[in-house]
This record gives structure tokens, C-alpha cells and sequence, in this order.
């Protein structure tokens, strides 16, 4: 399973104003027990700012973007080196990685961002991944790390997101006023209610910028990628561990489930058949064609033609030898690339470009057959 986990700063912090050491070395250890159990994990952290507020011993600043991300600025590196030094313990590898939602709206940053993290879970690294507060803009700001973790598990085709926080999930009102609120166990309608809109408004702790609405927000953009989420207590024991386990049994679950409304799979097929256009034409010998059938990927060597104006990350037709279309697909090479290598083995890309982006044309995983 690939499981993206999202940690607050109200669960970074313990609920105080320092970066919590046990916090950190008991995640350290429940990730290290979903790696033992052949899971892929990747960490969407807040704490940064906080980190620079505990360094500069909390200094009254104007909140505005330049305080934020000077803090920012100063914070990131020391929450860093905990993560290096507490995942450490645990013979863990710690890997950091800033994005901002232009890297997630521009197709080539998107793949370039999409096939880093890729590499980093095959080799059972741990990747930090948390907003680049120290160059981000308003324009390009995702703004809070809760839906940058939904982002994130998209990039990655993600099974489980994880939202942990200081509240044991999603009420029916604010908890922390309301004596009546109730724990809402599951959310599956298409909609999410109104009244669950209503009830998640407010803002979260004074340390963090997001609060449950911005998880409410995260949850609903997961779901309809295809990906399960829950919005759990990070101070419940073993909480990832037993979350994990829920999600397998479909039983005991902690928190508030959010039902997928299609698998990752699925929804990357629609979004793939969906394409306003695809500009891009590659014709195909048959054994390419029996290669595809045979659900594998499509690689330069079985390529005849290619035709058509396109770049790397779009859309293109797949035609067989009789010029009908068998197949759609994301290419990870550009026609002019696609030109100099079609017809030669996957293993001489790199010395006839002078780089690769991988070894198929269309990932298995890219495409769909029609």
C-alpha cells in the first residue's frame, strides 16, 4: 500500500510550542513498521514556521508573507536535521522535497516532481515534502499543507492519505464548544453534506494556518482521485499502524473514513481518456501490439511512426499497423525525442539524447487500452 501521511503542527508540537523529539521518535518507529510490512510512505509536514518561531525564541512579527516565510526560512533546516537525526534511529533515510502548486500545474514539473518521489519510495527512502514557503508567492501558493498532502497523493497515485491533527476526526459540530458534537465514522456520499461543510468552518490552532475545514477540502480532492483518506488523532497509540490495519480489514477504523468514489487506477484512465486532445500520433509493429495486450508498457524499440506535435507528459494515440487506435497514453518523451529513438532499444536512449526519462515510451500504468 502507498500511504501519504500528513502531520499538523498541533501533532508536530504535542499541543505546545516546541517541536515535539517524542512525537517524532514514535512516528519514526510506526514508519519503519509499515516499511517492514511492504508499505510506501511519504511524510507532507508542517512545523517549519514553527521551528523558526522556537529558534528566534519567539519573536512578535507582523503576519504577513515575508515574516512567514523568513521563519520559514530558518525553520526548515531544523526540522529537517530532527528528521534526519530521530528517522535516523530507526535506520531510515530522510529525503526533502519543496513544492509549490506551479510545480503541480505545469505538466513537465508536475512529471518531474511526480517521477522524483517515485524513486525516492521504490528505494524505501522517506521523502518531507511541505510547501517552499521561502519562494512562494500568492500566485503559486497552495496555501496549506493539509491539501498540498491531497496533491501530493494524486502526484503519486497514492492507496491511503493520512491527516493526522489534535481532534479525533470529523464532528458533526466544534467539539471544543459543543458538548453535542458527534464523530462522523464515514463519509460516502458523491457530495459531502452541507451541514459538514458548516460544521468543519473555523480556523485550527494558533500555531497552524489550516484548521478541519482545510482538511474537509483535502479529503474530498483525495477521494475523487481515487485515493482513501482518514482524518485521525495523531495522539492515539500506534495510530498509523492501527489505521493502516483498519484500512485492510475494512473494521476498527479510528477517526473519520473518507470512501475513494473510484480507484487510482480508474481514475487515472478517465483522466487519460479525457484529454481535450491528444495531438500525438505512434504507430506500432505487432509485436508492440501483443506487448500492450499483454498489459506491458510501450517501448521505443516497437515503434514505427510518429507523427504529430506534442511534448513530453501529453496525450497520444496509439495506432497499429493498419492505422487504427488500440491504445491512449501519457508519453514521456517529446515527438522530436520520440524521432531520434523509435526503433532502437530502450537501453541506448541515453546515449542517443544524453539523458532518459525512463526506459518506456508509455508506462504500462499510462495507458489504456481501447
Amino acid at each position: 500500500m502507498r500511504i501519504v501521511i500528513k502531520l499538523g503542527t498541533s501533532s508536530l508540537t504535542n499541543g505546545s510550542e516546541h517541536i515535539s523529539p517524542p512525537f517524532l521518535i514514535d512516528l519514526a518507529r510506526q514508519v519503519q513498521k509499515l516499511l517492514a510490512g511492504g508499505h510506501e510512505v511519504a511524510l507532507v509536514s508542517s512545523g517549519a514556521i514553527a521551528a523558526g518561531r522556537e529558534k528566534l525564541n519567539f519573536p512578535q512579527l507582523r503576519k504577513d508573507i515575508p515574516a512567514k516565510q523568513m521563519l520559514s526560512a530558518v525553520g526548515q533546516p531544523l526540522l529537517m536535521a530532527l528528521y534526519e537525526q530521530i528517522f535516523g534511529l530507526y535506520n531510515m533515510v530522510v529525503a526533502q522535497v519543496l513544492l509549490t502548486r506551479a510545480d503541480l500545474t505545469d505538466r513537465k514539473r508536475y512529471l518531474n516532481a511526480r517521477n522524483t518521489l517515485l524513486a525516492l519510495l521504490s528505494q524505501n527512502l522517506i521523502a518531507i515534502v511541505n510547501e517552499n514557503d521561502t519562494v512562494a508567492t500568492e500566485e503559486i501558493r497552495v496555501g496549506d499543507n493539509d491539501n498540498l498532502s491531497a496533491l501530493v497523493a494524486n502526484l503519486i497515485d497514492a492507496d491511503l492519505l493520512i491527516l493526522l491533527t489534535d481532534q479525533d476526526g470529523l464532528f458533526t459540530a466544534d467539539p471544543r464548544s459543543n458538548p453535542d458534537a458527534e464523530l462522523v465514522a464515514i463519509v460516502s456520499e458523491d457530495e459531502i453534506p452541507a451541514a459538514l461543510w458548516q460544521a468543519a468552518g473555523g480556523s485550527g490552532s494558533r500555531l497552524g494556518t489550516g484548521g478541519m475545514i482545510t482538511k474537509l477540502q483535502a479529503a474530498d480532492l483525495a477521494r475523487r482521485s481515487g485515493t482513501a483518506c482518514v482524518i485521525a488523532n495523531g495522539k492515539e497509540p500506534d495510530v498509523l499502524l492501527r489505521l493502516v490495519d483498519a484500512q485492510a480489514s475494512l473494521a476498527g477504523r479510528l477517526g473519520t473514513y473518507f470512501v475513494p468514489m473510484a480507484s487510482v487506477l480508474e481514475s487515472r484512465k478517465r483522466f487519460i481518456l479525457s484529454a481535450r486532445r491528444a495531438p500525438g500520433q505512434l504507430s506500432v509493429d505487432n509485436g508492440a501490439l501483443q506487448a500492450l495486450r499483454r498489459s506491458g508498457s510501450l517501448l521505443p524499440i516497437g515503434i514505427v511512426k510518429v507523427a504529430g506535435v506534442f511534448e513530453r507528459g501529453d496525450t497520444v494515440r496509439v495506432l497499429d499497423e493498419n492505422g487504427r487506435e488500440i491504445a491512449r497514453g501519457i508519453s514521456n518523451y517529446g515527438n522530436a525525442d520520440l524521432a531520434r529513438i523509435i526503433r532502437h532499444r530502450s537501453d541506448e536512449i541515453e546515449s542517443i539524447l544524453g539523458y532518459i526519462y525512463g526506459d518506456e515510451v508509455i508506462h504500462r500504468n499510462d495507458l489504456v487500452l481501447l
